[in-house]
């Protein structure tokens, strides 16, 4: 079973893979209108900076450990943020559809932003994480290492439940009105976590403008979601007055 053919399953607005392809090529044909690209560009920076957070979080988490269940929990990390990925893009059309979690998702998107934030603002050394030698990037994360494997594995799958929702939300929260934008965009997010994350994790925290511009498109999202999730006539808070 190939992927469209989940997401046409999973997704009841969509009839099939033939219908995804479909809003694909729709909205990538009409690629340079400005809402278009604007959604698309959006889509990238959310996976680009969630992905590369995800990975410094679980670096971070890992880096109390003997060098062998280090590996061991950032493996965990990985692919659990694969399977999770995967698992909250097959319903996220269902989940919008639910009244007024639109607008809690903008609500989460802006506790993401104001995590950034934070975290931007380089933490003191001290009881913090200094990092993990097999992620690049996580040297500053801000995070207590856990102190046992048993430990680290439950706080890194804690933290990949957080973030994969938090990355599903925003791509869906930014491309809602671009089903094809949406539908690629999730799929960069798995790919991006499991094949490029450690290099994502890498560059932003060299370039830091990069989770910069990342911080304020999340941010941009979250007020966009809030607003449609308490407007609209039909999912919005005020259709249940």
């Amino acid at each position: 079973m190939d992927i469209l053919t989940i997401l046409a399953a999973a997704a009841p607005s969509i009839q099939s893979p033939a219908e995804i392809w479909q809003h694909i090529v729709t909205d990538f044909s009409n690629i340079g209108t400005p809402a278009a690209l604007s959604a698309f560009i959006q889509v990238l920076m959310i996976d680009v900076v969630l992905a590369g957070d995800n990975a410094i979080v679980v670096g971070a988490l890992a880096a109390g450990l003997p060098p062998e269940q280090r590996k061991k929990v950032i493996a965990i990390g990985v692919i659990a943020a694969l399977v999770l990925r995967v698992g909250f893009a097959l319903v996220v059309t269902w989940l919008l559809g639910i009244v007024g979690l639109v607008f809690a998702g903008g609500l989460l998107l802006l506790w993401v932003a104001w995590k950034m934030y934070r975290e931007l603002h380089h933490a003191p050394a001290g009881e913090l994480s200094q990092g993990s030698p097999e992620i690049e990037g996580d040297e500053h994360s801000g995070v207590r290492p856990a102190k046992s494997f048993a430990s680290a594995a439950i706080s890194v799958a804690v933290a990949d439940v957080s973030m994969s929702i938090d990355n599903v939300l925003g791509v869906a929260g930014a491309a809602r009105d671009h089903p094809g934008i949406l539908i690629v965009g999730l799929v960069v997010a798995v790919a991006m976590m499991g094949l490029a994350a450690n290099f994502i994790a890498r560059y932003i925290e060299r370039y830091r403008w990069i989770a910069w511009v990342g911080l304020a498109v999340i941010v941009y999202v979250a007020i966009k979601m809030i607003y449609e999730g308490w407007t609209d006539p039909a999912l919005g808070i005020v259709s249940l007055f």
